[in-house]
This record gives structure tokens, C-alpha cells and sequence, in this order.
């Protein structure tokens, strides 16, 4: 396959991907540029210099995985990209530590005037009293955004003995409380912090978070990071604020537009500036470049991408194995019956005390896949049966077996259901219809529904047996004065012989399933 890279990353990174594929490196490519060749690779890699737009995913009719080398993912259509089926990664772990920790330079900076005393000396000025600082121990820290960086900065601040205070709508209590932090609302924040570090995403609810209003009720003489995303800070109002002697100072690594050229932030002896260095280690490039390689040739191999964006998280081992018993449910569920405008899901079992998405992304793909074939993927099933005005409902049973099992059933006309559980690293299918069986699926098999009256099982035996096709396993169980019989056979089933099947008396139903069994 095709891997475009269109910014930089390191060499590391590279070499995984030509080890497998094709790699070209086409930097500082205009859209235009970038829409005429994308129909060409299977693999998109980028970091914030290249903007993915509804036109270039559109384009890459090929694509498969759009990779960020990086964290934020702003400059990239993440529902156009969901809506084609293709994932968006990103590399959320491997900068961690490399933006914390310029994090914490950028505020000592700005605490002691560095750069600009730096800039004094090499023009060859004295001036001690001129920059005289400002000391962080037993000062408060305010960080908006306790996600991984946030929570790191937080404990490097405490090393230096600061009170820290903090703004997170999805934090606990609890959690605040085990990393020694007060949680406040953002307004106390503002309030109270004599630093303001910034560590959120850029999303529509926090974009222009920091603006005039919350500029005005700040300390005087408060200092602000940001080394997250540019356009969460109103540039021209804090250029205001700094004017106006609200704000002392100022330590940007990130901006509304880069570069930042033309910007009053850069003529400010105030304002410390650095060129979006805040993943710009030597380690966190390779770990990045790495982690991304990995990720994109996941994708490509139809493997769990762990950081897709547009894909819930999953534990790898015994989860992927409950995926596959899902997607493998849902496709027997949609062989039986095609004619349905709900899918219930059920499951059972204490694995599914945590995060079900994927499971349930699975599942969906399953059903889905056997009406409409190979587009429907874990990324785009919700969306397709969303506009299929499709319902989807799930559930959690509390059961005292030891087995976990997923049930998935199909409403329309007619209700059909399907329960399996994985054991012994085999799928074993446990129910259908809400009749109890016992069978392990194959890669053949006849599901049919018949009266439970004698001379039903018999001339279906004989009719497959005169065509020379073996019956491997059968399994029979009775609900409600209906039958269900599994046959296994070992080959596949002419249509002829199928239609006999279905007409020999007591039959109600009778269907061909192919199946891939995990």
C-alpha cells in the first residue's frame, strides 16, 4: 500500500513504514496540491502544518487512516473522515512529558524575565534591577484542563511547593483530591490563580475560552501559559489585557493562526514567544514517529488502532476477542433475518463492567456488513445506521455464571435473536430465538425454524444426504411449541437443495449462514 507523509517526522517512524510499504514525503503542499495526488495512498500521516479538509478526505478515495503525528486534531475533519470510514489517530501518550516539562520553562521564564535579560546581556546592557522576578513557591497555580498534561504540570508545580487549583468538567472530586488538587469552577480559577496555565483541547466549546470577560475578573498582575492549542486564548484580548496592566505577563508556544506573523503579541516585551516547541524533544519526536508508524500500519492490516480518535478505546487480549465474537454475532443475526429497524444488544458478564463501545461499534459492523457489504466498517456502522434511522439499544445483565455472553437481536417484522460467549478461545453460539443450544459455529451452516411435531428433521437429513453433503453437528431446541435445528455441514448448499429443504412440511423457515468463526 501507499503511506503519504505530508510534515515532519522522524526518520525512526519512516523506516517501520518502508519496511512494509510504500512511503513518499511530500512537505509544505498547498490543498490544491495536496487534493490532486491523495486519491493515490492508502495512509495520510500529518502534524498541524497540513489541513485535512471535507475536500481532501473526499478525495482520498483510498484512504484508510488519517495519522497525527501529535496530539490535537483541529486541523483535521474528524466527522467527514467518520462519515467516509476512515480513522483518525493520534499519538495522545508520547508528548506527555516533552510539553509539561516546557510547560513548566515557559512559566519560570516568564518568572524571571530570561529571555528578555538575555537578550539585554547580548546587546551588552547591565540591567539587574531591570529584570528583577518573581519566586512560584507558595503562589497558585491555575490549570484549566486536567487531562494527561495538565496532570503532570500539576506535579512538577507541587516540587516547587505551589498551591494548585484547577477547572475540569470531567474530573472527580476524588481524583482532584488524590493529585493534591482543588477542583474549582472556571471563574474561581481565574479569580484566584496568580498563574494560568492552559491545557484543553481546541474544540467549538473552548474555542475563545479565555476572552475579555474572564481577562476582566482576573488578578492584577496574573501571569498565563498556553502551550495546548492556539485560538483558546483571544489573542486580541489578551493583547488588551497586557496593555491595560491586567496581565504581567505572557509565555505563548501556540497561536490562533501560525506562524503568528504580523502579531502585536510578538512586538510585547511582555509576551515570551517559542515556535510550537512544546513536543520538539529529541525522544518525544522518535516516540511520536514511532507510535504513529505503528498505528497507521494497524490500520492498513485491519488491526485495533489504540488512539483512534473517531474509534473508542479498547484493551487488547481477551477484548479483542469479545469484538470478534460480536462482529461474528451480528453477522449470524443479519444472515437469519434482513428486515429489521432495531438492533438490541445485550450483554452479560463481568468484562463488560467497563467501556462496551467497541464491542458495540463491532457488533454493528457485523449486522451491517452482511446487507451492505464491505464499506461498513468499526468506524462508520453507527453512522450508517444512523441514517438508516436504524435503532440502536444496549444493555448490561447481572448474571452469576462465570461466562460472558452477548446477545444480539434484529426487530422488524419478525424478531430474531442470536446469544453467543467465547470460551476455551472458541465462539460457541448458545441460543437463537430464545431457544437454548450448544454449538460451535462452522463455516457452513442451515438455521431453520420448524413445528416441534415428528417427520420434520428426518426428510431434511435425507435430502441433504442424497446431494452427498455431510452433516458434521446438529443441535435441536424447542421454545413455545417452535423448533430451532443447527445443522454444520461441510460444504455449501445449492439453492435447489436449500428451496427442498425449506418446503418439506413443518418448515417455517430455513437459511444458509457462512460464517467466520473466532
Amino acid at each position: 500500500m501507499k503511506i503519504l507523509i505530508t510534515d515532519f517526522i522522524a526518520e525512526q517512524g519512516i523506516e517501520i513504514l518502508r519496511a512494509e510499504h510504500e512511503v513518499h514525503i511530500r512537505t509544505n503542499l498547498t490543498e490544491n496540491e495536496l487534493l490532486d495526488i491523495i486519491g493515490d495512498y492508502d495512509g495520510l500521516i500529518v502534524r498541524s502544518d497540513t489541513k485535512v479538509t471535507e475536500d481532501v478526505i473526499e478525495s482520498g478515495k483510498r484512504l484508510k487512516i488519517i495519522g497525527m503525528a501529535g496530539v490535537g486534531v483541529d486541523h483535521i475533519d474528524v466527522p467527514a473522515a467518520t462519515k467516509r470510514g476512515i480513522i483518525v489517530a493520534n499519538t495522545p501518550e508520547e508528548n506527555i512529558v516533552s510539553t509539561s516539562e516546557h510547560t513548566i520553562a515557559m512559566m519560570l521564564a516568564l518568572s524571571r524575565n530570561i529571555p528578555q535579560a538575555d537578550a539585554s546581556l547580548k546587546a551588552n546592557r547591565w540591567d539587574t534591577e531591570r529584570f528583577i522576578g518573581n519566586e512560584v513557591k507558595e503562589k497558585t497555580l491555575g490549570i484549566i484542563g486536567l487531562g494527561r498534561i495538565g496532570i503532570e504540570v500539576a506535579k512538577r508545580a507541587h516540587h516547587f511547593g505551589m498551591n494548585i487549583i484547577a477547572y475540569d468538567p470531567f474530573i472527580s472530586d476524588q481524583r482532584a483530591k488524590e493529585l493534591g488538587i482543588e477542583l474549582k469552577n472556571l471563574d474561581s480559577v481565574l479569580k484566584n490563580s496568580d498563574y494560568i496555565t492552559i491545557h484543553t483541547p481546541l474544540t467549538s466549546g473552548t474555542r475563545n475560552l479565555i476572552s475579555d470577560p474572564q481577562f476582566a475578573i482576573m488578578k492584577n498582575g496574573v501571569r498565563i501559559i498556553n502551550c495546548a492549542r492556539g485560538g483558546i486564548i483571544n489573542e486580541d484580548a489578551l493583547i488588551r489585557a497586557i496593555n491595560d496592566g491586567r496581565v504581567s505577563g505572557a509565555a505563548l508556544d501556540v497561536f490562533a493562526c501560525e506562524p503568528p506573523s504580523g502579531s502585536p503579541l510578538l512586538e510585547s516585551d511582555s509576551v515570551i514567544v517559542t515556535p510550537h516547541l512544546g513536543a520538539s524533544t529529541i525522544e518525544a519526536q522518535t516516540a511520536v514517529s514511532v507510535s504513529i508508524a505503528g498505528q497507521v500500519l494497524a490500520a492498513l492490516h485491519g488491526e485495533i488502532v489504540q488512539n483512534a480518535i473517531n474509534l473508542p478505546s479498547v484493551r487488547p487480549g481477551v477484548m479483542d476477542a469479545m469484538r470478534s465474537v460480536a462482529e461474528s454475532t451480528g453477522s449470524l443475526c443479519a444472515q437469519i433475518v434482513q428486515d429489521f429497524d432495531v438492533i438490541e444488544i445485550e450483554y452479560a458478564g463481568r468484562l463488560f463492567d467497563t467501556d462496551i463501545r467497541m464491542i458495540t461499534h463491532a457488533a454493528l459492523k457485523g449486522v451491517l456488513a452482511t446487507l451492505l457489504g464491505s464499506g461498513v466498517n468499526y468506524v462508520n456502522a453507527p453512522e450508517l445506521a444512523k441514517e438508516r434511522k436504524i435503532k440502536i439499544k444496549e444493555s448490561k445483565a447481572i448474571v452469576a455464571e462465570r461466562s460472558q455472553s452477548i446477545t444480539i437481536r434484529l426487530k422488524g417484522t419478525v424478531v430474531r435473536s442470536v446469544t453467543s460467549v467465547f470460551e476455551n478461545d472458541r465462539m460457541r453460539i448458545i441460543g437463537i430465538d430464545g431457544c437454548d443450544v450448544d454449538i460451535f459455529p462452522s463455516r457452513y451452516m442451515i438455521v431453520s425454524r420448524h413445528q416441534n411435531r415428528p417427520n420434520v428433521i428426518g426428510p431434511c437429513c435425507t435430502i441433504l444426504g442424497r446431494d452427498d453433503i455431510n452433516i458434521s453437528a446438529m443441535q435441536v431446541s424447542c421454545a413455545d411449541g417452535t423448533a430451532i435445528m443447527i445443522m454444520s455441514v461441510d460444504s455449501d448448499i445449492p439453492h435447489q437443495v436449500l428451496e427442498e429443504i425449506r418446503e418439506v412440511d413443518g418448515i417455517i423457515d430455513a437459511v444458509l449462514v457462512h460464517t467466520t468463526t473466532p
